[in-house]
Formats: structure tokens, sequence, C-alpha cells
């Protein structure tokens, strides 16, 4: 049996006036809010203004996901939070901000984000589930728990100045995520907001419309992207309407379905870290990857025979550096290729450790003999081998 709708208060009945006044909205669609639960997973760059608008509208309870704390290079796009959050939960940072956007909110902190472990369980106790994540595993972990807890996910992501929003929905008819990219790309193939830059309007307009998406579900009014793919192009301010059918044969919610349940390391197969190196293409006593902690021990062990080179932007430089390094930004490589010495242990650097692979990759190919990369980047090498240097 159905619960009531809960009563607004006069001074809810006033907050909300303006959208109270909506014909197709009216008092009915508000209490539809306030009874409803929503899940913002990632309190990012998509995750902020989803979270904003969900909690403005007056979502009753609004869950928050996230693992991670608050860091600098987050402020230009993550309006949930401000600079004395730096190095807090951002979970705690979040619930702050909702709590003063709007104290007639429930705000529940999920501190452990989404995991494999909790995912279903967790769904299970909301109406919507929205996804803010960042990364190809996190993505297709959320939809596979969205599906078996039977809750519509709204999709939404970014690459450098496009977006997209889809609500996935199988229980309801709808096509899911895996109906759209039925497999990951290959490892290390696409690069991260880390590497490939991501402007903070551009998230700003994308999860707006997944909040909208989530209103629209909750309170019935108007047609969800439910079947429907929706991209936006920042540069030319354009937006189409894609017609996104269900796929039989999705592994996910096909007719003959294999993913009947959540397997952990079925989405671990699917983050986007660069792959484990296969043996064919290491050269002897010359690893394809090394930490950076090995790096900065060959540096200091034989100086003369091994030599880092920093492929990020100049930018990039003026951020952070690692000292002595020897500075050829990733486009200018096969330019400089000839010139790179072949007596050398060449020790290739970046941000995260994305674009140093390739290059390595790339060298290899070319015929260099001793090439490796350094996972993690910089950003590694800031944690780990000098904690005071700047990190973005």
């Amino acid at each position: 049996m159905a619960l009531p709708p809960p009563e607004l208060s006069p001074a809810e009945l006033a907050r909300y006036s303006r959208q109270i006044l909506l014909e197709r909205f009216g008092v009915a669609g508000q209490q539809k809010l306030a009874a409803a639960r929503i899940l913002v997973i990632g309190a990012g760059g998509l995750g902020s203004p989803a979270a904003l608008y969900l909690a403005a509208a007056g979502v009753g309870t609004l869950g928050i996901a996230d693992f991670d704390r608050v860091e600098e290079h987050n402020l230009q796009r993550q309006l949930l939070h401000d600079t004395p959050a730096i190095g807090t939960p951002k979970v705690e940072s979040a619930a702050a901000r909702l709590t003063a956007v709007n104290p007639f909110v429930r705000v529940v902190p999920h501190a452990g984000g989404v995991t494999a472990e909790n995912a279903v369980a967790l769904f299970s106790t909301y109406d919507v589930i929205v996804d803010g994540t960042d990364n190809f595993g996190a993505r297709y972990l959320n939809n596979d728990a969205a599906l078996l807890a039977r809750r519509p996910l709204v999709y939404g992501s970014v690459f450098k100045f496009d977006g997209q929003v889809a609500v996935f929905d199988p229980a309801r008819g709808g096509p899911c995520y895996r109906c759209l990219f039925p497999e990951p790309p290959p490892a290390g193939s696409v690069p991260g907001c880390g590497e490939a830059g991501v402007l903070g309007a551009l998230c700003g307009v994308i999860g707006s419309l997944q909040a909208l998406e989530a209103i629209k579900l909750v309170t019935g009014i108007g047609e969800p992207l439910r079947g429907r793919l929706l991209t936006y192009h920042a540069l030319n301010q354009e937006f189409q309407t894609l017609t996104l059918p269900r796929d039989p044969a999705c592994p996910a919610c096909g007719t003959d379905a294999s993913i009947r349940a959540i397997d952990p390391t079925r989405y671990i197969a699917a983050c986007a870290t660069p792959p484990a190196p296969a043996p064919a293409m290491s050269t002897p006593d010359v690893p394809l990857e090394v930490s950076v902690a090995e790096a900065s021990r060959l540096r200091q062990s034989a100086p003369e025979r091994t030599v880092i080179i920093d492929v990020r932007e100049p930018f990039e430089l003026a951020i952070c550096r690692v000292e002595g390094a020897e500075h050829i930004p990733m486009r200018q490589i096969p330019e400089q290729v000839d010139a790179l010495p072949r007596d050398k242990h060449l020790l290739i650097l970046c941000h995260s450790g994305g674009r140093s692979y390739r290059v390595t990759e790339f060298l290899r190919a070319r015929g260099l003999p001793a090439v490796s990369n350094i996972a993690g980047g910089i950003d590694a090498w800031a944690e780990e081998i000098e904690p005071g240097m700047a990190r973005y």
C-alpha cells in the first residue's frame, strides 16, 4: 500500500512556489519530490550541479556517494566544494553545502562510495540513481547494479567539449548502458579528464540536465530520455537527440542476458588504466613500466645512463616538475625520435601515466631499445617521492 504524499509546510510552499506555479507540476509534483529518494554517485563535476539543483528543487532524501577528498584542481568545476574544504572528504563538503542550500532536504553521505559489494543493496534503497562518475569501470558497475535493483539510471558524461545524457531503465522497457557500449574501450585508450582536460561550464550543462531528468522521472512530467541519447556540442551550442534502441543481444538486459549478478572482477578490467605489459613487448632487462620509486632509484644510481622525459604541456610544467627532467611535449615526440639517445634508459613521464604509456609504446615501436613508462606519472611522484610538490 502506497504511503500518502507528505504534507508541505507553509515555509516549503513559499520556497518552492515558483515551480509549484507550473501548470503540469503543481503541489502534487512538489509532494512527489518531497517523498523521493535520489542517489547521486560522485560529488564531482557532474554530481555537483546535479545535486545542487535536486536539493534546491526539494528532493526529500538526497544520497551522495563518493570516496574521494576535495583537491584544489577540483574547484574549477566541482561547485559543491570551496577552498576551505580542500583535503576534506567530498561527501562531508557536499552535505554541508547542500544542507545550506535547502535545510528541508535530508542529505545522506555514503563515504565509501559505490562498490561491487554494496551497489545493488544501496541502489535498492533509492528511487532514481544519477551517475556522475568519470570512468568506465564505475559506469558499467552502476549500470549493472541499477538494472539488478530495477532502478532508473540517469547517465551523463563529458569529454573535452562534448557531453551526453540518457536514461537507462530496462525495468520499464528502455535500453541500458551496455546497449550503447557493449564493452569498454581498450584500457588506457581513452584519456580521463586529468589528461584530456574538462571545461567546468560543460559539466554544469550536463549535470543540470541529469537533475532535470531525475525530476521528470520522480514527478511524471514530460518525456524522460528513456531510449534516447542526448548529445551536446559546446563549441557550436548544438544539441542532438538520437534514438537508442534496446539491444536483444545485450549481455545485461538482452533476451539471454549473461550478467545476472555483480562479479567484482568484471569491473576491474573496465577501469581506465593502462594494461599490464605483454612479455613480448619488453626489452630484456628493461621493463615496459616502472614505479616512481624505481624511476627515482634508477636516476640516483645511474644518472649518466638514465633520462626522464616529461611529455606534458608547458603550462603543466609551470605547476610542478621533476628537477633535471627533459621536456618534450607529446605532440613533438614523433619529430624528435631520431635525436633521442639510444644508449640510455629513457623514462617517460606525464601527469598520471596515460600519455606517457602511449609515448613509450610509440618509441619502442620505432626501435628505441630502452624505454619505460613511469606508472602513475608526476601525480604519483608528488605523492611518493616529493610530498611537498604541487598537485593538480
